[in-house]
């Protein structure tokens, strides 16, 4: 876990190979100063040298810069090391992300994948820049001040033995604890996350039927969830403090009892024992040593916190993409044709689930033909063709493009010779011209241009004051859902595929539209197999062959004579739009 987020360090292994080095250095000047400061008071001040006084002066003023700049120098590097972790990882939880198939997607709820994207990754920067620093420094400055100290008095030295395990004994006693507030508590941003994006993404619903109380109120209860578990887990980590101010004090008074002690029996003179300015430099130590022990817990307690982020974050970098190309030898590069054969077919959404969304479908669809796709809700008619590009892989049989099975092609080359309108459109923020270039980076004005009359949206975009460098708001929320339809028919037909997929696609567009982009299809890309599901049989009835689904299955297929005289859904269906219309 912690290897496979550690790969995203990377370029920046020797800024943070630096950092810890460079802490190693600050760490020795500052247990060196107190070292100096003894020797400058019992050998200096006491016996009134002033070679001495001016030497150890001079001394100090070394170790102090050089403690800066060591100090300065770590915290660029680990700044450095920390920015470029965090920025690596970001880039390859996006990337692998990008890389899902649909059902990867579906393990991940969004609100999840953002959460992991930003909360988690800026807790795993704060504790890398910990790691490369604290926990380097803590040790260290434990080992070299306990040197040091018992350098100078091997008997006072003892007294951090008998304490440095109380600390330890409450270490370990709190962290498991605040382990399971803070791993629950991830949980909880994610719930909080989701609620807020549902919340935006569906305020216009949320207005029309005045719930924005009732949207406060799930909030409120879940963000005081939040603070009352996080506020949980500091209440616990607050006993830290406390307990480590107990160790020091205990320390300075015994230290201060049993020194004192020991100068009065040595007479202040070096050579008998301790003297005035070892007893200072001990205190020093103490310091040192229990402010360690002090962010060294402070350490363990960002440990703990990051645990959770790790594991999140590890097991999006952990997922396999379901879907991938096969190997480069031997993968296929050219779709022939637009010729589609589903052979008995089945398919699960998972492995283990029981219920078939599609069983036993067979059809051959030629190329260049237009087909229709009616059913019921719940029919199965988008995941149907969600199968084509390879979105989903079959679960059962073989399905067929060109030929060829579909596993065999390079992703890239399938998904770019099938064009998918799907049921929820979606525009991106920038001007009419970007989102119609998502279909072809390298299309033309004059090819947007047409690819727009045969969606019939260049007579409205015409009317944009604007026209084509209009700015589309994100989500496509100043154009009407008519309007977007058509821009996202048109941005699929800029793609020239060889297959072109209508996921009820002109639901929001008047019947006249839709028949005037039908027809525009049949006179301008004859060669292109068209699939159509719509839930007006208007919209299919002209098609060369209509394809009817019912609980995934195929019920019927045919023209749309055939099936009014065998079909006994799409008769049901066509005479309740009938009877509709005349009413």
């Amino acid at each position: 876990m912690i290897r496979r987020v550690a790969r995203s360090i990377r370029e920046y292994k020797w800024p943070a190979i630096l950092s810890p080095l460079c802490m190693i250095g600050e760490v020795a000047m500052e247990v060196l100063i107190p070292l100096v400061m003894a020797s400058l008071y019992d050998y200096g001040v006491v016996m009134q040298n002033m070679n001495i006084v001016v030497t150890r002066s001079i001394q100090l003023i070394i170790c102090a810069l050089m403690s800066l700049s060591f100090g300065v120098l770590s915290a660029i590097f680990a700044s450095r090391a920390g920015t470029g972790f965090a920025k690596n990882l970001r880039h390859d939880m996006f990337y692998k992300v990008q890389k899902f198939s649909f059902s990867n997607i579906d393990k991940f709820s969004s609100a999840s994948i953002v959460t992991r994207l930003t909360s988690d990754v800026a807790n795993l920067q704060m504790t890398f820049q910990m790691m490369i620093r604290m926990a380097i420094r803590c040790p260290m400055m434990l080992v070299l001040a306990f040197i040091s100290a018992n350098r100078i008095s091997p008997e006072l030295s003892r007294i951090y033995l008998y304490v440095m395990p109380v600390l330890a004994l409450a270490l370990i006693a709190l962290t498991p604890v605040v382990f399971k507030i803070f791993d629950r508590g991830f949980r909880m941003m994610d719930k909080m996350n989701n609620i807020v994006q549902e919340n935006v993404h569906g305020i216009r619903v949320v207005k029309s039927f005045v719930r924005e109380e009732k949207e406060i109120e799930k909030f409120t209860g879940i963000s005081s969830d939040l603070a009352r578990n996080f506020s949980k887990a500091e209440k616990i980590l607050a006993l830290n403090s406390p307990i480590m101010m107990s160790c020091v004090y205990v320390c300075m008074l015994t230290i201060s009892w049993v020194g004192a002690q020991m100068v009065v029996a040595s007479g202040n003179n070096p050579l008998n024992g301790l003297t005035t300015g070892e007893l200072s430099s001990m205190f020093t130590y103490t310091t040192q040593i229990l402010s360690g022990l002090m962010m060294l817990s402070m350490v363990f307690v960002m440990l703990t916190m990051s645990r959770t982020p790790l594991r999140r974050c590890s097991e999006l970098l952990a997922e396999e993409p379901d879907l991938v190309s096969p190997d480069e030898s031997i993968a296929v590069t050219t779709v022939p044709d637009g010729s589609i054969d589903f052979e008995n077919v089945g398919f699960r959404y998972a492995a283990t689930a029981q219920h078939r969304a599609l069983k036993e479908v067979n059809l051959h669809i030629p190329s260049g033909a237009t087909v229709g796709i009616i059913g019921g809700t719940g029919s199965s008619k988008s995941t149907l063709v969600q199968l084509i590009p390879r979105l989903y892989d079959v679960s059962e049989g073989v399905l067929k493009v060109g030929g060829l099975d579909v596993k065999c092609y390079d992703l890239k080359t399938l998904r770019d010779s099938v064009a998918m309108v799907l049921q929820k459109n979606e525009l991106f923020s920038g001007t009419i011209k970007e989102n119609l270039r998502w279909g072809n980076p390298e299309a033309t004005d004059e090819e947007l241009v047409h690819a727009c009359k045969l969606a019939c949206a260049d007579e409205f975009i015409q009317g944009f004051p604007d026209k084509y460098d209009t700015y589309i708001e994100q989500g496509g929320t100043n154009v009407s859902g008519g309007q977007k339809q058509r821009l996202c028919i048109a941005r699929a037909l800029l793609k020239k595929p060889q297959i072109l997929i209508l996921d009820d696609s002109t639901s929001a567009v008047d019947t006249r539209t839709d028949a005037s982009i039908r027809r525009a299809f049949r006179e301008e890309i004859p060669n292109t197999t068209k699939l159509i599901i719509a839930q007006r049989i208007a919209s299919v009835q002209d098609a060369d062959m209509i394809i009817v689904l019912d609980n995934g299955q195929v019920n019927a297929v045919g023209n749309h004579e055939q099936l009014m005289k065998t079909c006994a859904i799409y008769q049901e269906v066509f005479y309740s739009q009938q009877k509709g219309g005349l009413e």
